[in-house]
């Protein structure tokens, strides 16, 4: 009986050796194959006809602004402005009444001076799979400058990529690493299900009508 206790323990202890090991790789190689197409700086992006904003929540839950969510409206304004890119689709959940990320990040676009016609919603970017392939199947965008923090656009650019997107990640400001935490402590576990959805082809919850973007 103790061999056989000692036998399972020991299963379990390489499956969770084999778990850390697993998770360390996705993110070095995710980070590693990105990292040529993120950047902080407006002149290494190229130009292009759209850019996708990535969506968040405007408050934290403690009622307190989202810091995340003003940077990437400040990267995204900035860009605009810039003349790199002609159209924003903002994409985020809408999955509740009281909750629409896209109509936000709308309103503080539009306050930042990005004309109303220059932006389009995408209510249904549950996930950053979702906004990536939305952007593709339902907008019709093959070539997108995705604006998110540098963490998230390592993902959403790898994501792009691997579904035969051309993809490059402006980075909105970083928040600071204390504040975002618990966001990147989930980020490592989000870029380790970048492998599982492509080895099983995860599609978008929600598909719909082509969008031509003119």
């Amino acid at each position: 009986m103790r061999k056989i206790i000692k036998n399972i323990f020991k299963f379990f202890l390489l499956l969770l050796v084999a778990g850390i090991i697993f998770i360390a790789w996705a993110n070095y190689n995710i980070k590693k194959e990105s990292e040529s197409f993120i950047s902080y700086d407006i002149a290494d992006v190229p130009q292009a006809k759209v850019a996708l904003l990535l969506g968040t929540g405007k408050t934290l839950n403690n009622g307190m602004p989202n810091a995340y969510f003003y940077n990437r409206i400040q990267a995204a304004s900035e860009l605009y402005k810039s003349g790199k890119i002609k159209y924003l689709i903002v994409s985020g959940d809408n999955s509740s009444k009281d909750y629409n990320e896209p109509e936000d990040m709308q309103i503080a676009l539009i306050q930042n001076g990005i004309p109303r016609d220059k932006i389009i919603m995408d209510h249904a970017g549950f996930r950053t799979l979702d906004s990536v392939i939305r952007a593709r199947d339902i907008f019709g965008q093959t070539k997108l400058i995705i604006i998110s923090q540098k963490f998230h656009n390592e993902r959403a650019v790898f994501l792009a990529k691997k579904n035969h997107m051309e993809a490059f990640g402006f980075n909105a400001a970083d928040v600071n690493k204390y504040a975002g935490i618990k966001t990147n402590i989930r980020e490592y576990f989000a870029k380790v299900k970048v492998y599982w959805d492509l080895l099983f082809g995860v599609k978008p919850k929600f598909g719909g009508e082509k969008i031509m973007v003119s």
